[in-house]
């Protein structure tokens, strides 16, 4: 039955989200459509339950970043720069699902 929420990720990054550029460790920068946010977000945990993200966070298709890592870096290309401190996968089993990371400001 997922295949109903097939491609929601994608139409959710193009509608809410913008140009992010993304750098793994060791990699070429890259620029992903996606969903950057400075301000708290609510989220669920592992276990389904609502919380409160208050960090920084980017929000991004599962299938662009396969090997996202703590401390690859993101530019909002708002002047800041972060790196990633916490991966949230997404419970869904889509390929496109979201995951959440959760940014540390570097510079900014």
């Amino acid at each position: 039955m997922s295949y109903f929420l097939t491609g929601m990720a994608d139409i959710c990054s193009d509608l809410l989200g913008g140009p992010v550029l993304y750098t793994p460790k060791g990699g070429a920068p890259r620029e992903i459509q996606s969903i950057f946010r400075a301000e708290p977000i609510e989220a669920e945990d592992q276990d389904g339950h609502p919380i409160t993200i208050m960090a920084p966070t980017w929000r991004v298709r599962r299938d662009l970043v396969p090997d996202l890592a703590k401390g690859d870096r993101i530019d909002p290309q708002t002047g800041d720069l972060y790196t990633i401190a916490l991966i949230r996968p997404s419970g869904s089993p889509a390929a496109d699902a979201f995951i959440i990371c959760e940014l540390s400001k570097v510079r900014g």
